[in-house]
C-alpha cells in the first residue's frame, strides 16, 4: 500500500521568496533520493504564510529508506541548512495518508 505524505508548513509571510526558492531545490533532490514528488503549493490569494507540500512513496518503509538517503545527500543536507540559517519555515506538520480506492 502505498502512502502519501502531505506537509503543511507554516511560513514567515514576509519571506516567502526564500520559502520557494527552497522548494524549488527539492524539485530534483527529492525523485533523486526517492520520493515521488507530487509538488509544492505556495499561497496564492487568501492565507499568505501556509504552504504544502506531497510525496508518494511506496511503503512507510520506503519513505524511511528515502529519509536516510536523504540525510546523506549533500545538496539535500544544503537545502536543510538553508532553511535552517534563514529561518522562514515557522513550523511544519506532517500526515501520512492512503488513497481511498474501490
Amino acid at each position: 500500500m502505498s502512502v502519501t505524505v502531505f506537509i503543511r508548513y507554516q511560513l514567515d509571510p514576509f519571506k516567502r521568496a526564500q520559502f520557494e526558492e527552497y522548494s524549488k531545490r527539492w524539485l530534483t533532490i527529492i525523485p533523486k533520493c526517492g520520493g515521488d514528488l507530487i509538488g509544492y503549493f505556495m499561497p496564492h490569494e487568501g492565507t499568505n504564510n501556509i504552504a504544502f507540500a506531497l510525496i508518494t512513496f511506496e511503503s512507510l518503509a520506503a519513505y524511511e529508506a528515502y529519509r536516510a538517503r536523504l540525510r546523506q545527500d549533500a545538496e539535500g543536507m544544503a537545502n536543510f541548512h538553508f532553511a535552517e540559517e534563514n529561518k522562514f519555515i515557522l513550523g511544519e506538520e506532517r500526515t501520512f495518508l492512503r488513497k481511498v480506492v474501490l
